[in-house]
C-alpha cells in the first residue's frame, strides 16, 4: 500500500522512527497529552478528534500508536494516513478501499485506522458512512481528526447509530492550570504562593498554551497563521477579508460591537461579517459571548468577541498590524476558561457592566482595582486576582 507505507514506519521495523514523536521528545516542555486515554479503543468505534491547529493532535495519535505497539498491539493493524495530501474525495474512496483489501490480506482481525485531518477532503464522511454501512469496519476503530469543528461537528450528525463505542473529544490550547501542571506544578502549590501564581500568569499570558510557544520555537507564530491560512483556503474564504475583520474586531475589544460596526468599518454585508465570524469560531481562534438580562439571551444586540488563547492573540494582532490591548487579552482569558468550564458565556451592561456571566458567576475585569463599586453578587477581578481565580475553578 504505497499510500499508508511511507507514513506507517511501524510496519517495517521494531526501531521504527516518527518525525512528531521524535520532535515531541525533543522539547524542553513536554507532556503526554491526557485527550489520548478518552479515545475508545472497543471495536466497533468511530472516534472524533478535533481542535485548532497546532494543538498537538497528530503528535498526540503518534504517542498512542507508539503506547498501543508496546502494549503488544500488532504493528500491521495500525494503519495511518494524513489526509492533508489527498487530492480528492475519488482518491480517498480508493484508498480506503486499499485499506480493506490490505487488512483481508494481512489476516487482520481487527485494524485502528487514523485518517488525520480529514476535514481536507470534502464530503469524506460519505466514504466512511459507506464502509460503516457494509460493514467493512464492524470489528475495527475508526479515529478521525481535523482541524475545523465546522468539518468534524456537524459530520457527526452525520453517523446517527453508527458511531459504536466512539467518542467526540475537543483539543484545544492548554488551559492555565493545564500550563502550571506541565511547568511542573501541582494547582494546590501554586495557590499557596501567589508571587509564584502572577509569574506563570506573566508567562501564560505571553505563550498562551500550544506546544510550540511554550517551547519558544522561533517559528510558532508563522505555524499558527500558516495553519490559520490553510483552513481559510480550504474553506474558500478570502484571506484578505479575514485579516480585514480581524482588525476591525480588535480596534474594538474588549468593548461590545455589532456585526453592522464591523459591516461598516470594511465596506460589506452585515451577513458577510457575520459568516466569518462563524467560520473564524469554527477554527477555535474566536467566541462570542452574548448580551444576558436574567435568563433571556440577546443574540442581535451588540456582542463581546473574544480570543481563545493569548498567543493566538497576540499573533493575530502582529499579523493585522494591531496592537495588544492588555485589559482586552485580561478579559479574554477568563471568558475563555468560563467558556470551558460552563459551555457558554454571556455579558451585561446598563449603568454598569458585567464582562463575563457564566454558570452563577458573574464577573467584572479591570486591570487594575476599580474605585466604583459594584454590585454584591459581582466578583471583580483585578489582574492580580485572576490566575488564584482561574486554578481554584479548575
Amino acid at each position: 500500500m504505497e499510500e499508508f507505507s511511507d507514513l506507517n514506519p511501524w510496519w517495517y521495523s521494531d526501531n521504527w522512527r516518527d518525525k512528531h514523536i521524535e520532535d515531541w521528545e525533543s522539547q524542553k516542555i513536554k507532556w503526554r497529552p491526557s485527550w489520548i486515554d478518552e479515545i475508545s479503543l472497543t471495536p466497533f468505534s468511530l472516534n472524533f478528534v478535533y481542535g485548532p491547529r497546532q494543538t498537538g493532535k497528530t503528535t498526540g495519535l503518534k504517542i498512542m500508536i507508539k503506547e498501543l505497539i508496546e502494549k503488544g498491539r500488532d504493528p500491521n493493524s495500525i494503519f495511518y494516513l494524513d489526509l492533508d495530501y489527498i487530492a480528492s474525495l475519488q482518491e480517498f474512496r480508493e484508498i480506503i478501499s486499499k485499506f480493506t483489501s490490505e487488512k483481508r490480506k494481512r489476516k487482520v482481525e481487527s485494524a485502528v485506522l487514523i485518517l488525520d485531518e480529514v476535514t481536507s477532503v470534502e464530503d469524506w464522511w460519505r466514504i466512511v458512512k459507506y464502509y460503516i454501512d457494509k460493514g467493512e469496519f464492524s470489528r475495527d476503530v475508526v479515529i478521525v481528526s481535523g482541524s475545523s469543528s465546522l468539518g468534524i461537528t456537524k459530520s457527526v450528525e452525520r453517523f446517527p447509530g453508527r458511531r459504536g463505542g466512539g467518542k467526540e473529544i475537543l483539543v484545544l490550547p492548554l488551559s492555565f492550570p493545564q500550563f502550571v501542571n506541565v511547568h511542573g506544578y501541582k494547582v494546590d502549590e501554586v495557590l499557596t504562593d501567589s508571587a509564584l501564581a502572577l509569574s506563570l500568569f506573566d508567562e501564560y499570558k505571553k505563550k498562551g498554551g500550544f506546544p510550540k510557544s511554550i517551547n519558544e520555537h522561533k517559528d510558532a507564530g508563522e505555524a499558527l497563521i500558516y495553519g490559520i491560512i490553510s483552513e481559510i483556503y480550504k474553506a474558500k474564504r478570502e484571506v484578505g477579508k479575514v485579516q480585514d475583520i480581524l482588525r476591525s474586531i480588535m480596534s474594538k475589544v474588549p468593548s461590545a460591537m455589532s456585526f453592522n460596526s464591523i459591516a461598516s468599518d470594511l465596506g460589506v454585508s452585515h451577513l458577510t461579517v457575520e459568516e466569518y465570524v462563524e467560520f473564524l469560531r469554527d477554527l477555535f481562534l474566536i467566541d462570542i459571548a452574548y448580551y444576558k438580562v436574567g435568563n433571556d439571551v440577546n443574540k442581535r444586540k451588540e456582542k463581546k468577541i473574544f480570543f481563545r488563547d493569548p498567543f493566538a492573540y497576540r499573533t493575530v494582532a502582529k499579523w493585522v498590524h494591531r496592537e495588544v490591548k492588555e485589559e482586552a487579552l485580561l478579559e479574554h482569558i477568563v471568558q475563555e476558561h468560563m467558556l470551558r468550564k460552563f459551555g457558554e458565556v454571556f455579558y451585561f451592561k446598563n449603568n454598569y457592566e458585567i464582562d463575563v456571566i457564566a454558570g452563577d458567576y458573574k464577573i467584572e475585569v479591570k486591570k487594575e482595582r476599580p474605585h466604583k463599586g459594584y454590585p454584591k453578587d459581582v466578583t471583580v477581578l483585578s489582574e492580580g486576582d485572576i490566575p488564584l481565580f482561574l486554578l481554584k475553578i479548575g
